[in-house]
C-alpha cells in the first residue's frame, strides 16, 4: 500500500466520486488501494462479491483490473463486467445484489478517469457514505485481510441489462420511429443497438467506442456537443434525436425539427407517464427544474417534493419518500424501478413510446411541457466563498422588495411577485463559480433578470 496524506487524497477523492487525471491525479496504484479499502469496508457489512465495469476510456481496463485485485486482497469476489454504461453497472448491482464500482470520468475529457461506488442495489457511496472512511483508510493503513483472498471473474450482463429494461417499458406497442442517436464515442455506441436496435430504424451518429472523444466533448448538456445531433436528426428525416453523455446515463432530446427539448420537459413527460402507472406517487425533482414540473405532477395527481441538485440528494430522498422517479436539469434521471438509480437509457425509451404512441410529431407533442423560457446555466468565476456568499447576499438585498419568497435550500432562490419569474444562484461544489440560472414565462423577462443579476456578480 501507498503512503498519501489528506490534502492530496481530497484532489482526487470528491463529494461523490473518484476522478483526476491519470497518471496525476489517480493511477493504478492508488486505484488498487481503493480498491483494497472498498473491499474492507463492503466486506464489514456483510458484502462477499462485487461488480466492476468501464467505460471505453485508454485507461479503463488496467484501473478496473487494478481495483479488483485490491477488492480482491480483501475477500471479497470480483466480477468484471467489461465495458458497460453506467447504469448498467447500477443494473448489475441491483440485479446481483451486491456492490459495485464503474470506472468512468463521463463527460471529462480523454485525460481524465474517475470511479463511481455504490453499495448492493445500486445504493450511492458518497463522502458521508464511504468516501470519506475510504480516503481515512488510505491516510491511516488498510487493516490486513489474513483469510482467504476472492476470486476474480468475468461476466457479461449487456443482454440481461436490455431485457430489464424492456420488461419496465413497452417501446413496441407504438408505430415505428425513426430515431437519430450520437452517442459522443461513448458507451452509447454499445448499448443502444442492444436495447433499442430491434424496435427503432436507429441512424447513428459517433458509434465508434474511442475514449480519445475525436468528434466532440461527450457532453451534450454544453449547446455546442449537440450541434451534430441537431444537423443529423434533419438531414435523416428521424422522428427524433437522441444524444447520450460520455458514460452513458444521462440523454438530451432534441425534435424533428432539430431544436433542443429541455430536461425539465422531459422530466415532466415522464413524471406525467409514471403518475399514470401510479396514481397518486411522489415525484422529486431537483430547485433548478422548470416549474412545469411541480406543475404537471399536480396536475397529474402527484406529490412533487423538491430537493438540492445532486445525485445523492436525489437519491436519499427517493429512498426516504418512497418516491417512484425524480429528474434533474441536467438530464439526470432516476427511477424506483430501477433501484433508485439514474439511466439515461430508461428515460429515453419512456420518451419513445410516448412518442409512439400518438401521432404527433415531437416538437407539437411536448409544446405542453414546455411553458417557460430558460437562461440555461450561466457560471460566473469568483475566488472564494466568502466573495459568493457576499454577492449572494448582496442579490437578496437588492431583489427585497421584490420578492415573493425566497430561501437557501441550495443557494440562493428568489421567486418574484406579480410574476412567475424565479432564479437561483448557488456555489459550484467542484470549481469556483456562481452558477446563475433564471426562469420566466417571456424570453425578455429572462434576459432581463439575467443581466440584472448578472450585473452584481460581476459588477
Amino acid at each position: 500500500m501507498g503512503t498519501y496524506n489528506r490534502s492530496d487524497l481530497d484532489a482526487a477523492i470528491k463529494a461523490y466520486d473518484v476522478r483526476g487525471v491519470v497518471g496525476e491525479g489517480i493511477d493504478p496504484d492508488l486505484v488498487g488501494d481503493i480498491g483494497a479499502a472498498f473491499g474492507y469496508i463492503m466486506r464489514g457489512e456483510g458484502a462477499t462479491r462485487a461488480v466492476v465495469g468501464y467505460d471505453m476510456r485508454e485507461s479503463s481496463p488496467e484501473l478496473a483490473e487494478s481495483f479488483a485485485r485490491g477488492a480482491a486482497a480483501q475477500g471479497l469476489n470480483v466480477t468484471l463486467l467489461g465495458m458497460t454504461s453506467t447504469d448498467e453497472l447500477y443494473y448489475a448491482s441491483g440485479a446481483l445484489e451486491c456492490p459495485g464500482a464503474m470506472f468512468t470520468a463521463s463527460h471529462n475529457p480523454a485525460k481524465y478517469n474517475g470511479i463511481k461506488m455504490c453499495r448492493s442495489l445500486a445504493r450511492p457511496v458518497g463522502e458521508e457514505t464511504g468516501l470519506g472512511k475510504i480516503k481515512d483508510l488510505l491516510v491511516d493503513g488498510i487493516p490486513e485481510y489474513n483469510g482467504e483472498a476472492g476470486a476474480i471473474d468475468t461476466k457479461d450482463v449487456l443482454a440481461d441489462y436490455a431485457e430489464f429494461l424492456h420488461s419496465l417499458v413497452d417501446v413496441r406497442s407504438g408505430r415505428r420511429l425513426k430515431v437519430a442517436v450520437d452517442a459522443g464515442n461513448g458507451m452509447g455506441g454499445l448499448t443502444v443497438p442492444a436495447v433499442l436496435g430491434e424496435d427503432f430504424d436507429i441512424a447513428d451518429l459517433y458509434f465508434e467506442l474511442d475514449g480519445n472523444f475525436p468528434n466532440h466533448e461527450a457532453n451534450p448538456l454544453e449547446p455546442a456537443n449537440l450541434v451534430d445531433l441537431q444537423k443529423f436528426t434533419v438531414e435523416t428525416g428521424s422522428d427524433i434525436g437522441i444524444a447520450f453523455d460520455g458514460d452513458a446515463d444521462r440523454c438530451f432530446v432534441v425534435d424533428e425539427l432539430g431544436n433542443p427539448v429541455s430536461p425539465s420537459a422531459i422530466c415532466a413527460l415522464v413524471a406525467s407517464r409514471y403518475l399514470q402507472k401510479f396514481p397518486g406517487a411522489t415525484i422529486i425533482h431537483n430547485l433548478i427544474t422548470s416549474h412545469v414540473v411541480p406543475e404537471m405532477i399536480a396536475e397529474n395527481g402527484g406529490t412533487a417534493v423538491r430537493t438540492r441538485v445532486g445525485h445523492s440528494f436525489i437519491k436519499a430522498q427517493m429512498a426516504q419518500s418512497g418516491a417512484v422517479f425524480g429528474g434533474e436539469h441536467s438530464a439526470h434521471y432516476y427511477f424506483s424501478e430501477f433501484f433508485n438509480a439514474d439511466s439515461g437509457m430508461l428515460a429515453a425509451m419512456h420518451v419513445l413510446a410516448a412518442l409512439a404512441e400518438q401521432d404527433k410529431p415531437l416538437s407539437e407533442f411536448m409544446a405542453e411541457y414546455t411553458r417557460y423560457e430558460a437562461s440555461g446555466e450561466i457560471n460566473s468565476r469568483l475566488g472564494s466563498a466568502q466573495e459568493q456568499k457576499a454577492k449572494q447576499a448582496e442579490i437578496e438585498t437588492a431583489f427585497a422588495e421584490r420578492t415573493a419568497s425566497s430561501d437557501w435550500m441550495d443557494g440562493l432562490t428568489i421567486e418574484l411577485k406579480d410574476s412567475k419569474a424565479w432564479f437561483n444562484v448557488r456555489a459550484s461544489n467542484t470549481e469556483p463559480l456562481l452558477r446563475l440560472n433564471v426562469e420566466a414565462p417571456t424570453r425578455a423577462e429572462v434576459d432581463a433578470l439575467v443581466d440584472e443579476v448578472l450585473g452584481i456578480i460581476r459588477g
